[in-house]
């Protein structure tokens, strides 16, 4: 801390704590003894990628987790309306239509904190980061005794994690035991998150399930079962970004989703239900959300942390072009920030492209600052809090710092970063 806590002094805030706070918090020695030696992943894995984990931590106020959760169980509950449904529907892959008994694992809400609170600005499925968040909380070190608790998850994190798949599994198969799963990308060792791919093999392995990583084209269906590489599957803990399993090369787990053949999770439903950003056009709308009889307490929650959104379509395109500096704008089903753009960056070539697109336009909300110190200088980073959660309610909470138009994990100083729920909050 710049100033030094005192025992007698009033704990600092969060906000303090993030101006304020240019300590180290990895632990880099331990992190990688928990990375290698522990976990097994090799060292060249992890010098590939330099800005995964960040030195500094994040801190929130216990109001601002509080909040965030309200909002998850919100979305939550507006969800399972009939009338919600009939319209998320309505424009998604007919493949959504399937309701495979399970609500989806890896959900995460990803807010922007302002003065007034946390800001949603994102729902995403198969979100990525939870087990390195996992391994990053165990590694940091206590600045000072007002730091507050950590809110990533510290030994009970993988079991929370774990005892989400099980959850996903006994919804459909009751007592019967999980016996292997697959962890299915394409082409996953060339994926960035590859190493939470094998931390994740040893999660299951940890626990007496088999589980294999594999190409999505490793997988075939025959006799009426999943297979790969010879072994019958019994779950697929889906990575694709192929949200409706539409591409050619994932048709076997397409008809194993289909025909009920494995579990399949997060699935094309849960995508359609909570992460298409059209979505939060309708999450947004007072008018629409009493017309499905909405409790008011849950729309004022949706209402006070939901930007305004709405669908960018030929009749507001004029206006919304006049207002782009005060919006962002995304695409509907869009993923890893791609294709999104802040509205005062846009030319009018890009401009073409949204119309021309599916793309939503929501209200800035600017991302709050973490400071940091990188070699001899203090270096403002931009920061996001993903908060995971499963049936509505969040389990961990992992910051991402960077710099630049959107999240990465390529800024030096940024990257992964704990979170602790600061004493002063």
């Amino acid at each position: 801390m710049t100033v030094p806590f005192s025992p007698t002094a009033p704990a600092p805030s969060a906000e303090g704590c993030n101006r304020d706070c240019l300590a180290v918090f990895t632990n880099r020695d331990r992190l990688r003894r928990e990375l290698e030696e522990v976990a097994g992943l090799p060292r060249a894995l992890l010098e590939s990628r330099p800005h995964l984990f960040s030195d500094a931590a994040m801190f929130v106020s216990e109001s601002d987790v509080r909040r965030m959760g309200e909002l998850a169980a919100a979305v939550e509950t507006v969800v399972a309306a009939p009338g919600y449904r009939t319209a998320a529907l309505a424009w998604a892959p007919p493949i959504a239509a399937l309701d495979p008994g399970t609500p989806g694992a890896f959900l995460s809400y990803d807010f922007h904190l302002t003065t007034d609170g946390p800001r949603l600005i994102e729902i995403n499925t198969n979100a990525g980061g939870a087990l390195l968040g996992a391994a990053l909380a165990r590694a940091q070190d206590r600045c000072c005794p007002g730091m507050g608790r950590p809110a990533t998850g510290l030994d009970d994190g993988e079991d929370v994690i774990f005892a989400m798949f099980q959850a996903e599994w006994q919804s459909r198969n009751g007592t019967r035991p999980l016996a292997r799963v697959a962890i299915v990308d394409d082409d996953p060792a060339g994926q960035f998150l590859y190493p939470e791919f094998l931390l994740f093999q040893r999660l299951f392995a940890n626990r007496g399930v088999e589980a294999l990583v594999a190409d999505a084209g490793e997988l075939g269906v025959e006799n009426g079962a999943l297979w790969c590489r010879g072994h019958r599957v019994d779950m697929v803990y889906n990575r694709l970004v192929d949200f409706s399993l539409a591409d050619d090369r994932h048709a076997a787990l397409r008809a194993a989703y289909v025909e009920g053949l494995a579990v399949v999770t997060p699935h094309p439903r849960a995508h359609a239900l909570f992460a298409d950003k059209r979505n939060l056009a309708l999450l947004a709308d007072a008018a629409q959300l009493r017309a499905w009889n909405v409790a008011e307490e849950t729309v004022g929650i949706l209402l006070d942390r939901i930007p305004a959104t709405e669908i960018v379509r030929p009749e507001n395109a004029e206006r919304l072009w006049r207002d782009r500096n005060r919006l962002f704008f995304k695409p509907a089903t869009g993923y890893g920030s791609r294709a999104a753009y802040r509205g005062d960056k846009i030319t009018r070539r890009v401009w073409a492209d949204i119309l021309a697109g599916t793309y939503v336009a929501q209200a800035l909300v600017p991302p709050t600052e973490r400071r940091v110190r990188l070699d001899d200088a203090l270096v403002p980073l931009k920061c996001d809090l993903r908060a995971y959660a499963y049936r509505g309610r969040i389990q961990m909470l992992v910051a991402r710092l960077y710099q630049g138009q959107t999240t990465n994990l390529k800024t030096p100083g940024g990257g992964l970063a704990a979170v602790f729920v600061a004493e002063g909050s």
